[in-house]
């Protein structure tokens, strides 16, 4: 019973992000979508309001994350393991958020396609792709070292 719940509060996460997905147009406003999803390399970039582009890629970022940290609390039950990707999701916004602005205030057309995937990077919940199955490579390897830890000590 336990294991279902655990796969039906992922579940339920999971969907959540695909409705942030869904309605994006509905929520978000950002003008790259279109952009994008146009031959952008033949087409100079919309006219945007950079604050207001910049404010809602971040909470569309802290949507996602949070969710993203639900979905890992769920599946592994370890604050450890929150606290550590809460720091990796700072960190990724740092980095990758000083990236976009860059890319913003300086867009050419040579940088469209950076600036393409710096804001995928912070608009879509590509980080749990990555921390789901490290951390359960990590459960899976500490669990296994400790019966080999067991094993001698009872030899």
């Amino acid at each position: 019973m336990r294991y279902f719940k655990k796969i039906l509060g992922i579940g339920v996460l999971v969907i959540l992000l695909i409705l942030i997905r869904m309605f994006e147009n509905e929520l978000f406003y950002d003008p790259l979508i279109a952009f994008y999803q146009r031959d952008y390399l033949h087409h100079q970039v919309p006219e945007y309001d950079f604050w207001l582009l910049l404010l809602n890629v971040f909470l569309r970022f802290l949507l996602n994350t949070l969710i993203s940290l639900g979905i890992l609390y769920v599946a592994f039950e370890d604050r450890s393991i929150i606290k550590f990707s809460f720091l990796l999701y700072v960190i990724l916004l740092l980095v990758a958020g000083f990236a976009f602005v860059f890319l913003l205030l300086n867009i050419e057309y040579e940088h469209y396609l950076a600036l393409f995937y710096v804001r995928r990077f912070l608009i879509h919940p590509i980080f749990i792709l990555i921390l789901l199955p490290a951390f359960h490579y990590y459960r899976l390897r500490k669990a296994y070292s400790g019966k080999n830890e067991n094993f001698s000590e009872e030899n």
